[in-house]
């Protein structure tokens, strides 16, 4: 009878449990129930309302022997839980204290990962506001030019784009360890007319020699002066008028409208070199150029940044020692540069590629239309998909000035033709100038074995203009 009691009052038999075996959650909660159902709190469910409740009950036991053993009562609760098959731990609402616990770790966190992103942010933005204030903005060539609009060319294709590279020659600041001061004065010591073809596929680089005699228009100086209209050598422009009266006059010669410019002195062109680890060539012969401050073996091997700026200006020991064959050797180095840089994936990792941005604009002026570093990096990246073998150096078919044969003069109509292809942004192509020759005697001698009767050559599809030249993939070693 005391057994019937006892389960009449307390927790109904459960069928699964062998005879006389108790619950071991209950048995353990037992000594609290009594309290707990004399005092419920406010708002609590009566437990004959709510059959639920015993594991509610089952929980409030784990938590009072885990406070009291410690521990044994969350083993104790969940096996009470489970033998009056209420509800399982995992079907139960979980003790929010656990994930309490863990919430200032993802906090934390949280915060970790913001303070380092707003450290990678500021970072990126010193970085980038440390390039774009390397740049110097020519403000008074384009105020010039906008001056002498009028007399301009009208661009003929609107995608393509025209820059003119200039390298200053000046001796002041920086540069005056590479030759004497004389008050500042400056010429362009090497002009690149760059054409960027409107589908990005190739890219053009034709050099106008120092000494080719040329129309130089009337100029304004920089005390604000007027020059006459002259026939001179091409490199006194920018000595007699700057940025503005080299464009206008690389203008006139050509007919092709300039759409940038940049002005490259020195150190920079010696610090590009240095910022890529060097660019590899190959002599025929040793050099030993006092003048340059140059003294290198025959062979393969790879140039530094002051190596490099020697061998580009080297003239009088190398070669025939004219300005031709330098500019020569300059478009092969120019070429091996830009392989340099795109075989090693320079121009497509941020790494490698900002300490060439930072040589690169220390010493750049350029238009307001490129003073940025996105105007260049839109530049170089529009450019980084063509093609070695399509970025080609040439020189504007010249000869030697009839009357003075230390100067240059154009060879007509070959000059003419290029410019009108660049003009139009057709394609061009350059070739070794041993190969242009034996080109030029099989196309000879196919028109003196020509028969009379045979069709015109305007019946034939009109051939791409070749000239003398190289390309970035051309190996030096292989010249």
């Amino acid at each position: 009878m005391d057994a019937d009691v006892t389960d009449s009052a307390g927790t109904p038999a459960d069928p699964d449990l062998p005879a006389g075996d108790t619950p071991q959650g209950r048995s353990q909660e037992e000594p609290g129930a009594t309290d707990s159902k004399e005092e419920p709190e406010p708002g609590a469910v009566p437990e004959n309302d709510a059959p639920q409740d015993s594991g509610d009950e089952g929980e409030a036991g784990a938590r009072e022997d885990s406070e009291g053993d410690g521990g044994d009562g969350d083993q104790h609760g969940s096996d009470g839980k489970n033998a009056v098959g209420a509800q399982t731990w995992a079907d139960h609402p979980k003790d929010g204290s656990a994930s309490r616990r863990k919430r200032p770790w993802l906090r934390w966190a949280a915060l970790g990962a913001s303070f380092l992103v707003m450290i990678s942010a500021g970072a990126g933005w010193w970085l980038y506001k440390k390039l774009d204030g390397n740049i110097t903005t020519d403000t008074s060539a384009a105020a010039e030019l906008k001056v002498y609009e009028k007399e301009r060319p009208t661009p003929v294709v609107m995608d393509a784009q025209n820059i003119l590279l200039i390298g200053s020659d000046s001796r002041s600041g920086d540069n005056r360890e590479y030759g004497r001061d004389d008050g500042g004065s400056q010429r362009s010591d090497t002009t690149i007319l760059l054409h960027l073809a409107a589908d990005r596929k190739s890219a053009t680089a034709v050099s106008l020699p120092r000494d080719l005699m040329v129309e130089v228009p009337k100029c304004r100086t920089g005390d604000d002066k007027e020059t006459r209209e002259q026939f001179t050598q091409f490199n006194s422009a920018f000595e007699l008028g700057g940025t503005a009266c080299t464009i206008r006059t690389v203008e006139r010669l050509t007919g092709i409208r300039i759409d940038h410019h940049m002005v490259v002195d020195f150190n920079g062109f010696k610090d590009m070199v240095d910022a890529v680890d060097g660019v590899e060539i190959c002599l025929k012969e040793p050099i030993d150029d006092k003048d340059a401050r140059l003294e290198l073996p025959a062979g393969r091997q790879t140039l530094n940044g002051e190596e490099a700026l020697g061998y580009v200006r080297a003239r009088k020991t190398l070669g025939d020692g004219s300005d031709t064959e330098r500019m020569e050797r300059q478009q092969r180095f120019l070429g091996a540069l830009v392989n340099k840089m795109q075989s090693n994936g320079v121009l497509l990792n941020p790494t490698r590629l900002y300490p060439v941005l930072d040589a690169a604009t220390k010493s750049l002026t350029t238009d307001p239309g490129l003073d940025s570093l996105r105007d260049l990096y839109d530049l170089v990246r529009s450019m980084r998909d063509v093609p070695t073998d399509q970025v080609q150096f040439l020189t504007v078919p010249r000869q030697p000035y009839r009357q003075n044969v230390n100067r240059d003069e154009l060879v007509e109509p070959d000059a003419s033709e290029l410019f009108k292809q660049l003009r139009e942004d057709k394609p061009v192509a350059v070739v070794p100038a041993d190969e242009l020759k034996e080109k030029e005697e099989e196309k000879e001698k196919a028109q003196d074995e020509k028969p009379d009767d045979a069709g015109s050559d305007s019946e034939s599809p009109t051939p791409t203009p070749t000239y003398s030249g190289s390309s970035a993939a051309d190996d030096l070693c292989e010249q």
